[in-house]
């Protein structure tokens, strides 16, 4: 496994986390409605906030854990390679098991999560995914419109 050193770019890890964060929090709040629409009660469609809003910040905080993690371990390790995203979904998988109030199901939750994400990481490395940019990508997948054999000149 060769490392990617060096077209290694340093990432924020606060705004990463943040942004990845926010993301996580609007996938919960859509949990969280479904949650509440399944359910049977009495407290109408402000259900989502108050009886499953938990769901919100848990999806919230699991997504900025993950990102602030994996953004400093490639930072310190200056590497962008499987080893980052896995220690990253470690690091959520404890925060799920601490949650449930459970050392053995946070330490179960790490290695499940960060052995999973590590392999799906790996992966994507071992299939030539490659950090071409959105302009490379698109010249190969449209066909390109054949060149002239002849060029003329206008006078």
């Amino acid at each position: 496994m060769a490392s990617s050193s060096s077209s290694f770019e340093q990432k924020s890890a606060g705004q990463y986390a943040a942004k990845v964060g926010l993301q996580a929090g609007v996938i919960g709040a859509f949990v969280s409605t479904v949650q509440n629409a399944l359910s049977n009660h009495s407290r109408g469609a402000m259900g989502f906030l108050t009886r499953t809003g938990g769901t919100i910040g848990f999806f919230a905080a699991m997504g900025a854990t993950f990102a602030f993690t994996e953004a400093t371990m490639a930072n310190q390790r200056q590497t962008d390679d499987p080893l980052n995203g896995a220690v990253g979904a470690c690091a959520a998988g404890f925060l799920a098991g601490i949650r449930a109030r459970s050392i053995p199901m946070a330490v179960g939750s790490c290695a499940v999560l960060g052995a999973a994400m590590g392999t799906f990481d790996y992966s994507g490395q071992l299939a030539g995914e490659t950090n071409a940019s959105k302009e490379e990508r698109r010249q190969r997948f449209f066909k390109q419109p054949p060149k002239p054999i002849i060029q003329t000149e206008e006078i």
